[in-house]
């Protein structure tokens, strides 16, 4: 009798290891609780059953992720490896940030690095001069994509139809007063500033915040991030973001393109 052949649908269901997809779930929860968490409370968040949810932190616990006094759970600093060896390995991070330093000494603010993760962008590179305040964006911090300039710039790399399809499948929840919600507007929104190269967002992601971002190109031309510089309304007017910030990010930009693989 002949072998049936595998489909890749069945290599991938044989592959699936549901234990580490349990464990991750699990590590992630920590980020929804606040302080010392129990296994009931981060059992129920994870949506596992209490006494799995007991052998991955004992477990996590034995790699040195989790620490507990037999009754609360809380993560260690050990977690950060994780995180520590996304920024090391990835190129984007390595070769953008000299550029966000030399942009942030040049202009005496903050600028920012930020990849595009399903609907949300992510912040894994910044520079501040030492004069500003550093709070705020930190790496690892996350903001939805629709409503950002990072994020708007990123989603700039769709064609018209799937843009139209991915803002609309999307959730779009106002974030501020000024959150823009509408589909077809984000679309006519995100299309012109494709056209012009660059997005500026003004107190949509946050309340008192604007910013500029542009782009960030590999070598094909294939949008793979986005770096942005921004500021309180009250300190730096509009047309400053783009007088004075967008030629410096325009120039990071374009000097890193031939870099990205």
């Amino acid at each position: 009798m002949p072998k049936l052949k595998r489909t890749d649908q069945d290599e991938r269901a044989t592959d699936f290891v549901e234990s580490l997809d349990r464990g991750l779930r699990l590590l992630q929860v920590f980020g929804t609780v606040t302080g010392p968490a129990t296994l009931s409370d981060l059992a129920r968040a994870a949506d596992l059953p209490r006494a799995t949810a007991r052998r991955i932190l004992f477990t996590l616990a034995h790699g040195g992720f989790v620490a507990t006094d037999g009754k609360l759970f809380t993560l260690t600093p050990h977690v950060l490896t994780l995180a520590g060896s996304f920024l090391q390995s990835n190129q984007v991070v390595t070769v953008l940030q000299p550029v966000l330093d030399r942009i942030a000494t040049s202009a005496q603010e903050i600028a920012s690095l930020a990849l595009l993760d399903g609907d949300d962008v992510v912040f894994v590179a910044r520079s501040s001069p030492t004069r500003v305040y550093s709070g705020g964006l930190d790496i690892g911090y996350r903001l939805p994509a629709f409503c950002t300039s990072v994020g708007r710039a990123m989603l700039g790399r769709l064609d018209d139809n799937e843009l139209a399809a991915r803002l609309k499948a999307m959730r779009r929840e106002p974030v501020t007063p000024q959150t823009v919600t509408d589909p077809k507007k984000l679309l006519a929104t995100i299309m012109a500033d494709r056209k012009q190269g660059y997005s500026l967002v003004d107190r949509e992601a946050e309340p008192h915040f604007r910013s500029i971002s542009v782009p960030v190109r590999r070598y094909d031309g294939t949008i793979v991030a986005a770096i942005n510089m921004g500021a309180h309304v009250d300190r730096v007017p509009k047309q400053e973001l783009i007088d004075r910030f967008l030629p410096l990010l325009r120039e990071g930009a374009e000097d890193v393109k031939s870099r990205l693989l």
